[in-house]
């Protein structure tokens, strides 16, 4: 029997979210029914609006809530276990056997395509089945249907405004220090743009002990924050030369710069700014999708790296309890980061973080 709920449906790139009745799919063989109780508002939501799932669409990918239907196969999941989704994978392909679902060969699809890896859609308004299954979950609404694989079972006490800013933007960023760049207290690192990701970076480099940790925005409130949660030197990227000032704080360049903020002089200066055989790893680009004019010169003549990441190299069922631990130990402040919001003011919630008022808004059902 289908299942009756509320979601934010948007109808046209850029647009308005509205609140609709929808319809719910059974829980496949290998799928759990999850009650919603909060999610994550993220820019990649924003991104994917006609540009990579067509719409309508039921968007909404950092979900957190309680499980309360399973499919027939489900065997680690039960029902009333409280439960945080994170990103999709197949668990078939080659990356995946490997233990890097971060990778997973059909990762892109699986995410944006609006549809179950067979073309399904599990949702349904005014009878028509609609984009939905965003990163297999949908979880912009008051109840998703998600595969059991990129379910985490959570033991945690901790708000469900906590868990739900964890499995996407701030698992990328603390991922990204730790298990992309295996940074260690011997490194130094300048993270640009000190949004939820750069600044869930921010916090790992402290609680690794790198120094120095250089924070680079034109947010003044934001650099502000970045200090009070472990940035060494905070630089105000409008003032200009970002590269030379780095070097002032390290004069033999970074070991690792971390682009979060698809801004092309952020990009040329997360580059000139590393030293010998530095790497840049970048989380998003200028001008996504299209061509970017960029002179590999600097990247060759340091013998340095410019690394894609792809949410942190993180394999959340190990990598979110951790997390988790480091919170509660008072290491990883990320309830400094999450402002809520009611599920009925998910368009307040995107404005906040399109004008930088808000660094991780997140939606509470």
């Amino acid at each position: 029997m289908a299942t009756s709920a509320t979601a934010a449906v948007v109808y046209e790139a850029g647009g308005k979210f509205k609140l609709e009745k929808v319809e719910l799919d059974d829980p496949r063989s290998d799928e759990v029914l999850l009650r919603v109780d909060a999610c994550g508002v993220c820019h990649t939501d924003l991104i994917a609006q006609g540009t990579l799932t067509p719409l309508p669409a039921v968007l909404g990918h950092e979900g957190t809530g309680v499980v309360e239907a399973v499919g027939s196969g489900v065997q680690r999941i039960k029902l009333g276990d409280r439960v945080v989704v994170s990103y999709p994978w197949c668990g078939s392909c080659r990356k995946c056997a490997e233990g890097r679902p971060f990778i997973c060969n059909d990762a892109i699809s699986l995410s944006f395509d609006g549809t179950r890896a067979d073309g399904s859609k599990p949702i349904s308004l005014d009878g028509t089945p609609i984009s939905s299954a965003f990163f297999q979950q949908s979880t912009f609404a008051s109840h998703a249907i998600t595969l059991e694989r990129d379910v985490v079972r959570i033991d945690s006490d901790l708000p469900a405004e906590i868990l739900a800013a964890l499995p996407c933007g701030i698992q990328t960023g603390a991922g990204s220090i730790i298990n992309t760049f295996r940074a260690s207290a011997r490194d130094n690192l300048a993270v640009f743009g000190t949004g939820a990701v750069g600044l869930s970076a921010v916090m790992m480099a402290n609680v690794l002990g790198l120094s120095p940790i250089i924070a680079v925005d034109i947010n003044k409130m934001r650099l502000e924050l970045a200090l009070e949660l472990g940035a060494t030197h905070a630089i105000d990227a409008g003032e200009g030369d970002v590269a030379g000032k780095i070097r002032e704080i390290a004069p033999g360049g970074m070991n690792f710069s971390f682009e979060t903020s698809a801004n092309e002089q952020a990009l040329e200066d997360a580059v000139a700014c590393l030293g010998m055989e530095g790497v840049c790893g970048i989380v998003t680009a200028p001008h996504f999708g299209e061509k970017y004019p960029f002179s590999p010169s600097e990247v060759m003549i340091k013998a340095a790296s410019l690394r894609g990441i792809i949410q942190g190299s993180s394999v959340p069922s190990t990598f979110l309890p951790r997390l988790i631990e480091l919170q509660q130990q008072g290491r990883f402040p990320v309830e400094r980061l999450v402002k809520t919001y009611d599920f009925a003011d998910i368009n307040q919630a995107f404005a906040d973080s399109h004008a930088g008022t808000a660094v991780k808004p997140v939606l509470k059902m």
